[in-house]
Order: C-alpha cells, then structure tokens, then sequence
C-alpha cells in the first residue's frame, strides 16, 4: 500500500514538472525579436534626449518603448 502511494505521488511530481517546463518554455521568433529591438532602440534615444533636454519628445519615445514595443515583443506569437 506504501509502495503505491509513493508512486503516485512521483507521478504526480512528474506531471507537475512537465507542466511548469511548457509554461516556461518560451520560444521567441524573429517578430518577437524585432519589436524587442524597436523598444531598445526607442528607450536609447529617449534617454538620449532626456539629457540633452528635450522634455517633449523624449516622454513619447520612452512610452513608446516600454509600454508598446516591449509587451509586444512578449505577447505576439
């Protein structure tokens, strides 16, 4: 009765695990890659143009990069 409890429960570990391996398994194409650098480039210059000074453009750019490009870098499949 013991020997089944414990391999029940390692079946169950087991199917835990393979569960949380498809979950973090992530696989990021070329789509996902590019808006990933769009979002890069975009915050560069933001910060660039932050500190040159320019309190209008800047903002924009930064918002750009990390509330749109970014989470479309994660999201699209």
């Amino acid at each position: 009765m013991a020997k089944k409890d414990k391999k029940g429960k390692k079946e169950k570990k087991d199917k835990k695990e393979k569960k949380q391996e498809q979950l973090i398994d992530v696989k990021f194409k070329r789509k996902n890659i590019f808006f990933f650098g769009i979002g890069v480039v975009l915050v560069i210059i933001g910060f660039i143009l932050l500190a040159i000074g320019d309190i209008v453009l800047a903002p924009i750019l930064l918002v750009l990069g990390y509330l749109v490009f970014f989470p479309l870098g994660i999201l699209l499949k």
